[in-house]
């Protein structure tokens, strides 16, 4: 048995303190009329919580699952189901081939920024060269996060520092009923990149990192990485269950492994050269496959220029729009290849000594 350190949480919250934070959401004075309907909802929060009930609901785990009679979320269960169905239908020949765009910038003209964001616009350009080439694309725009009702990532809870097998496929820490952490987007987000043949990442540069949004998602993909993908194993988030397991020897599935990529890293004074690196070194880190060095671009827009006119520099950067375009033809190229059985890791039949 390895130890189990334990005293870092600080413990429930008292009442008062659970109120203010319930009621932080009704601060609205159109509320005010139904103040002793939210206070009989407040006893049901208050009692969840106390009795800390994650999963309401739940099924057993049924065939196929280490212990059949584990139960588990139905929500995480119908989440699995999807991805299975996703993965099935990603290697059937028949299957379109789809590539994932994704928008990493928070930005967007519904919210404080009122404006489009570059990135949006870098998107748009390569869909366009990826419809040409008769490609479906699937574009995740992650400023939703910043600007949809009820939209969230919640973060990564970084179970694989405990064990790996505590770190489930789906990630199956959220929805926690009990905390209020709910509306997750991710199951949603993980069936996106399953079902994807190839991935490009859009991303402004922040504080010489990635977006927040990104970010989260990236955090939260570890569990494609050697995520488990059966949590009656560790029945739920027991973690010396998921330490013995590990100590047995973990196989680390890679769960997006076989997907091609790019990348567009932008910015305006410093930064992108490494973010580049850093997403790039992750896609390969998980298993993907790049497309070519005319798919992984780092570029500044305006260099040290006013923000105001950064919009009006991306329109006379002709280059940089056409460098953005050979990013979206490298991964339709890809992707063919990849579809038609010519494109594959040249090291996928290797075994690592190390694997994590």
């Amino acid at each position: 048995m390895i130890k189990i350190r334990k005293g870092q949480a600080p413990g429930q919250l008292q009442r008062a303190a659970f109120h203010e934070r319930f009621m932080q959401s009704f601060e609205d004075p159109n509320f005010a009329p139904e103040a002793e309907a939210l206070a009989r909802l407040e006893d049901i929060a208050w009692y969840n919580y106390k009795e800390s009930r994650k999963a309401p609901l739940t099924r057993k785990a049924g065939k196929g699952f280490a212990d059949p009679e584990y139960p588990i979320s139905t929500e995480w269960l119908e989440a699995r189901a999807r991805l299975r169905k996703a993965q099935a239908a990603w290697g059937k020949p028949s299957t379109s081939s789809r590539v994932l765009l994704i928008n990493g910038s928070p930005r967007n003209d519904g919210t404080c920024p009122g404006e489009n964001s570059k990135t949006h616009r870098m998107v748009q350009l390569a869909k366009t060269q990826l419809d040409n080439a008769k490609i479906e694309c699937d574009v995740l725009d992650l400023s939703l996060l910043t600007s949809e009702y009820g939209r969230n990532i919640h973060p990564c809870k970084g179970c694989v520092s405990t064990a790996m097998p505590l770190c489930h496929w789906p990630c199956s820490c959220y929805p926690n009923h009990s905390l209020n952490q709910v509306g997750d987007w991710m199951n949603e987000i993980y069936e996106r990149w399953v079902q994807a043949h190839g991935v490009i990442l859009f991303t402004p540069t922040h504080w010489y990192q990635a977006t927040s949004p990104l970010k989260l998602m990236i955090d939260r993909l570890v569990c494609a990485d050697g995520g488990n993908p059966d949590p009656s194993s560790t029945h739920g988030k027991k973690a010396s269950e998921a330490k013995t397991l590990e100590m047995r020897g973990w196989n680390y599935p890679k769960h997006l492994a076989g997907r091609v990529y790019g990348v567009v890293v932008h910015g305006d004074v410093a930064g992108v050269e490494d973010l580049r690196r850093n997403l790039t070194d992750w896609l390969d880190w998980i298993g993907m496959i790049d497309a070519g060095t005319k798919a992984r671009l780092d570029r500044y827009l305006g260099y040290y220029e006013p923000y105001a006119t950064s919009h009006n520099v991306l329109d006379a950067d002709r280059d940089f729009q056409e460098e953005v375009r050979n990013v979206a033809r490298a991964v339709a190229h890809a992707v063919k290849e990849l579809r038609a059985g010519r494109l594959k890791a040249p090291d996928s039949g290797l075994k690592p000594p190390r694997p994590k």
